[in-house]
């Protein structure tokens, strides 16, 4: 007979195995991961009685800490650069028309007052940043519309953190200052604008300095600055969530040693969190509870879909450069996902009257809109023109472990037709007698390089050099900035 603790082990790795395996099927589908882990919470609710909603907000925040990180990281500012100002406007005034709109339909189709109505429509008003991210970095959809959405979802979820503890206090305290919440919202968001920018360059610049025996303690560190992030921004009551996004975009754009083993171990870690975040959720439903909201529910997911968030979009997006088509496409691939579901445990939490009601309206919604938009988005935009040819992969950063301290690292780099060594050879470089070219890939072939090797467009080259030479090995293909890491 096992014990409670070996108990709990071992139904930890099954359902660890089983969300890693579901993910093939969800990739396969188009649906995002987030339905199987909360499919299997659901299914376990019939087994195991789990209803605190403390612990599961603690677990969700700290995993959209690391999701947030993550998705920071991986942004490449001058993509999102050009899209920044329609990104903020759907964070801020696209949240918070959504929260208005599908507001007034939860009152009259809830029954409830204005003020918990609009409290509904402020936990699903954003999208959610790990959907966004998961589903949409395996299609190729027009760079702008994927770089918008990507920026939105990372910066939209201060906004209905703020809309939801804003709106419990004025259920608590109905003669609140309106004026007194709207310069709150102000100083949140530039005190964690602060933050994540003074914790991100503080970051880079211990990270690049410090020389660990062992590269693993590396992304450790990182996430442990994302955690002091977000920690040091609730400190002074600003937007934690905005904090560490930011600092995840300053670590993600500029020079950073061990920048793949760092995305590699929060690529993972991520994903263990989700499915940790998601089965919690998934327990903290009750599915017998399902039925009675079950048509309220659905009919404020579809109001959310094809009513709210267009709404929201185009009015947003009302001054700008995006076809109509475009709009649409942003519209249909705004997907909810935990930020909803982990907001949803605040009324809870703060002991408002219809807690649970909330929490299983919003769960609904959450759970039909990640089902019916996740598998259509690539369907919609293939239907709309918005797929975009292969882009090719950008260079890369490779560390040299076997090397141990010594400070070398193999970088390898694509060459691509604005480089000035496409037709040169490799002799007529000048390279520094601690610059190597190792090996080079041409299409389906390893070519051994040699003096009178000439480089082709395509070719991807393997470069070993001193980590304290790597401008200088950039130089020679006429990289500048942080490209050469990002993979």
């Amino acid at each position: 007979m096992l014990s409670f603790v070996d108990t709990v082990i071992l139904v930890s790795a099954l359902l660890l195995l089983t969300g890693v395996l579901t993910t093939k099927f969800s990739a396969r589908f188009g649906m995002p991961a987030l339905v199987l882990f909360i499919a299997l919470g659901m299914i376990l609710s019939r087994y195991v009685y789990y209803d605190n909603a403390e612990i599961t907000q603690l677990v969700g925040i700290f995993a959209l800490i690391v999701i947030l990180f993550q998705g920071g990281m991986q942004t490449e500012f001058k993509e999102i650069r050009p899209v920044l100002g329609p990104a903020l406007s759907l964070a801020t005034v696209g949240v918070l028309l959504t929260t208005t709109v599908i507001g007034l339909c939860a009152t009259y189709i809830l029954d409830i007052s204005l003020e918990k109505g609009l409290l509904i429509g402020a936990i699903v008003g954003s999208t959610d940043a790990a959907a966004v991210f998961s589903v949409l970095g395996g299609l190729n959809i027009k760079e702008r519309i994927t770089s918008t959405l990507e920026a939105e979802s990372g910066s939209n979820d201060p906004m209905a953190v703020f809309l939801t503890v804003s709106l419990i206090e004025w259920i608590k305290a109905p003669d609140i200052s309106i004026g007194g919440m709207i310069l709150s919202f102000f100083m949140e968001m530039g005190l964690g604008l602060v933050v994540g920018i003074l914790v991100g360059f503080l970051a880079v610049y211990i990270i690049n300095r410090i020389n660990f025996d062992s590269s693993g303690l590396y992304p450790v560190m990182a996430l442990g600055f994302a955690i002091l992030t977000y920690g040091a921004a609730e400190l002074i009551h600003s937007s934690g969530l905005l904090a560490v996004y930011v600092m995840a975009l300053v670590l993600g754009n500029t020079e950073l040693t061990y920048r793949r083993t760092i995305l590699a171990f929060n690529q993972g870690f991520a994903w263990m969190m989700q499915i940790a975040m998601f089965v919690l959720l998934g327990l903290l439903v009750f599915p017998n509870q399902l039925t009675s909201i079950a048509w309220q529910g659905l009919l404020l997911s579809l109001l959310l879909m094809f009513v709210a968030r267009p709404i929201g979009v185009l009015l947003s997006l009302l001054f700008t450069k995006f076809a109509f088509r475009e709009k649409m496409m942003i519209a249909w691939a705004g997907l909810r996902g935990a930020v909803p579901i982990v907001l949803a445990t605040y009324p809870l939490i703060a002991g408002i009257e219809g807690g649970q009601m909330f929490f299983n309206v919003v769960f609904f919604v959450v759970l039909t809109s990640a089902i019916i938009q996740g598998t259509t988005i690539s369907p919609l935009a293939v239907k709309l023109k918005l797929i975009e040819k292969d882009k090719p992969q950008a260079p890369s950063l490779l560390e040299l472990f076997a090397l141990g301290k010594a400070n070398s690292e193999i970088n390898h780099v694509e060459v691509q037709n604005n480089m000035p060594v496409i037709g040169q050879e490799i002799q007529n470089l000048n390279l520094p007698d601690d610059i190597l070219f190792t090996a080079i890939i041409r299409k389906d072939r390893i070519i051994t390089p040699k003096g009178n090797t000439i480089l082709e467009q395509g070719d991807t080259v393997y470069v070993m050099s001193p980590k304290t030479k790597r401008r200088q090995m950039k130089s020679i293909f006429g990289l500048t900035g942080s490209g050469l890491e990002k993979s």
